[in-house]
């Protein structure tokens, strides 16, 4: 197919895309999960993959529409399927992504939980040489702490439906100006059929035109043109003074 293909420009594109999601995720992989940053590059990291999952599936879209009329867009089978591999390959690096986020932010969380653990059994050994103040105090850092992870966790998960809310919006969207863009060149086809039709007419009164006049004389188109030109006086009379 030529490189100008619509197809090729925007998977171009979306390749790029998700060429520096993995860059920045192997370098979201080597930041401490303590660290502020971690959690914001996790944020746009989460971000990109739902963009780019759009993108992907805006293009296998407009393969199936493909599909369904081949010959239209002057495609073939062996070019429909190479196209659709490629949409389930970049599927597939994005799964991959995703999993990676999920399982680091699983494994932090577990690594959190075991510390508060690891903190109430250290509490537990040094209960009977503490006094009852500071047991009371170590009861509420660790509530405190679970807490404040727990709401940590909900809030992504939070603006994760939210993102995917409004993904789905736009998808749509792009799926409706896709269908009517659609309709409009059918539309632009079929007046192109017409105009060409009419010219075809138009040619054809004109060469008969030509033959009465040839066959007529100049006597002939003389009177001709003055019959003309009575006809449009009375047309005008009839319209405008009427």
């Amino acid at each position: 197919m030529s490189a100008q293909d619509p197809f090729y420009i925007v998977k171009e594109e979306i390749q790029e895309s998700i060429d520096k999601l993995q860059a920045a995720f192997h370098e979201w992989e080597k930041t401490s999960s303590s660290t502020g940053e971690y959690i914001h590059v996790d944020r746009d990291l989460l971000t990109s993959c739902g963009s780019i999952e759009w993108q992907v599936d805006e293009l296998n879209k407009a393969i199936a529409v493909a599909a369904k009329d081949p010959k239209h867009y002057r495609i073939d089978e062996v070019e429909l399927e190479k196209r659709r591999r490629w949409t389930s390959m970049a599927r597939n690096q994005l799964s991959n992504v995703r999993r990676g986020l999920t399982s680091r932010k699983e494994a932090s969380t577990n690594g959190k939980r075991q510390e508060l653990m690891q903190l109430s059994n250290d509490r537990n050994r040094l209960e009977d040489r503490s006094s009852p103040y500071i047991a009371h105090d170590n009861d509420d850092f660790i509530s405190s702490e679970s807490d404040r992870q727990l709401l940590l966790i909900k809030r992504q998960d939070e603006e994760l439906d939210e993102l995917s809310t409004s993904v789905q919006k736009i998808g749509g969207i792009g799926l409706t100006i896709h269908e009517e863009l659609i309709g409009q060149e059918k539309i632009m086809e079929d007046l192109s059929s017409e105009m060409e039709t009419t010219s075809n007419r138009l040619d054809f009164v004109q060469k008969k035109v030509a033959i009465v006049m040839k066959k007529a004389g100049a006597k002939g188109q003389i009177m001709m043109i003055v019959a003309l030109v009575v006809l449009f006086i009375i047309l005008f009379v009839l319209v405008f003074l009427t």
